[in-house]
């Protein structure tokens, strides 16, 4: 258990673009953009992208740059690396604002634009994106420029992330499995779960003791969550700086990942129930069977017809042809779930089922003809679990380095 003298931390500069749900569904990314701007001196940064999903929007990155601005002069006596605020306001694009439909990409937008832009750059170097929410922006930059794809490097939080973003996955799973992609579903949760919590070293400790009252970013961070760390996505930027990112394989402050050749995904025409088991994190798709839709106009194929709804949550279904309708859905915990379908087609509405979901399992990871030739995921060994969440320990184990240092970086501001 050791950690490689590598990384940006030891002078390596990596390209990266960070794309972020920020504002939108989860208010951890205004915690994690915070520490990726405290360590911005370190890396290359050539986009920040609101990405889809609910409200979230480019106005809350420049928030985050605002408060950025404000300990600026600060964070230049400490390195001369530190971008402007005007280039990082520059390079902060609005990317999809909608979750695609069925087919998984719509419409280019400014978000999707740049990552073609910065793949095509003449620079040898590598493009990471670091996946902090849905993956539409980066499936319609390959629907848009599939030469990009060797060039792009892309670290994923997944787990309600890839819930939510299931038909964007869907398609950059069919059409691009030469990817180089970290499925990240279960493992960044070692970020704020587990590991050394004692002394200042608490979720909510740590924040009363090294983040409020650190300058304009350190109060900014804690007022936030309540004071608590969560963070959920800053795994991906913690993978860069100690560690061999083009082997996920090996120890890193975000975590370590084991390569897989195939990502599970079960399709049902009929409804389920509690006989049906499938894996957490594994693709669910429902055909349902009802009239046929006038197909002269290509848009009724991007309009929900139906949702799924389960525990509360709304998931919508789209028109396929011929008389078929799907919808997606991926259980993020081992529990017993039930669903109902809402629509305005009587044959489809008030249709339910029920299914059972369960831990992940080695051999639905093996080669079934997907043909993945870089795609990593979380490993399955017990030891590195806290609690449910696999491999989460393989981060919290580094709790008081990554700390250490991120409190360094809150001193900066001061």
């Amino acid at each position: 258990m050791s950690l490689p003298d590598q990384g940006a931390l030891f002078g390596t500069r990596y390209r990266v673009i960070v794309s972020t749900d920020i504002g939108g569904s989860d208010p951890d990314d205004f915690q994690s953009m915070v520490h990726f701007l405290l360590y911005s001196d370190m890396f290359d940064t050539e986009g920040l992208i609101s990405s889809a999903w609910g409200a979230g929007r480019a106005s809350h990155i420049l928030e985050v740059i605002d408060q950025y601005e404000k300990d600026y002069e600060n964070l230049k006596k400490h390195s001369d690396n530190y971008p402007t605020p005007e280039y990082l306001r520059s390079v902060t694009r609005q990317g999809a604002i909608d979750i695609a439909p069925y087919k998984g990409y719509t419409t280019s937008n400014p978000g999707s634009e740049l990552i073609i832009e910065c793949a095509r750059k003449q620079d040898d170097r590598p493009l990471y994106i670091l996946g902090w929410g849905l993956l539409e922006d980066i499936a319609q930059a390959l629907h848009d420029a599939p030469d990009i794809l060797p060039k792009l490097r892309v670290n994923y939080i997944g787990g309600p992330n890839k819930k939510w973003g299931l038909n964007a996955y869907e398609y950059i799973l069919r059409e691009f499995p030469d990817l180089w992609i970290i499925e990240d579903n279960s493992t960044y949760r070692g970020w704020f779960n587990g590991g050394y919590m004692d002394e200042d070293y608490g979720n909510h400790s740590f924040v009363t003791e090294h983040a409020d009252g650190h300058g304009a970013l350190g109060d900014y961070f804690s007022k936030h969550l309540g004071g608590v760390i969560k963070m959920g996505d800053t795994p991906t930027v913690t993978y860069l700086m100690n560690g061999t990112p083009e082997i996920p394989e090996n120890d890193s402050l975000g975590g370590r990942f084991t390569r897989v050749w195939n990502r599970p995904h079960r399709t049902y025409h009929r409804n389920t129930t509690k006989g049906d088991v499938v894996e957490i994190f594994e693709v669910i798709e429902y055909v349902f069977h009802g009239p046929v839709q006038d197909e002269s106009d290509a848009s009724i194929f991007d309009k929900p017809m139906l949702q799924m709804v389960v525990q509360n949550q709304r998931f919508d279904g789209y028109y396929t042809g011929n008389g078929e309708y799907k919808i997606r859905f991926m259980p993020k915990s081992v529990d017993e779930w039930s669903y109902e379908i809402e629509s305005d087609i009587p044959e489809l509405n008030g249709q339910k089922g029920e299914f059972v979901s369960i831990p992940e399992a080695q051999e639905n990871r093996e080669d079934k003809g997907q043909g993945l030739k870089n795609w990593w995921a979380d490993v399955l060994e017990p030891e590195t679990a806290e609690g449910e969440h696999m491999g989460a320990k393989t981060i919290n184990q580094w709790r008081k380095i990554y700390l250490d240092d991120f409190a360094e970086r809150f001193n900066r501001c001061l």
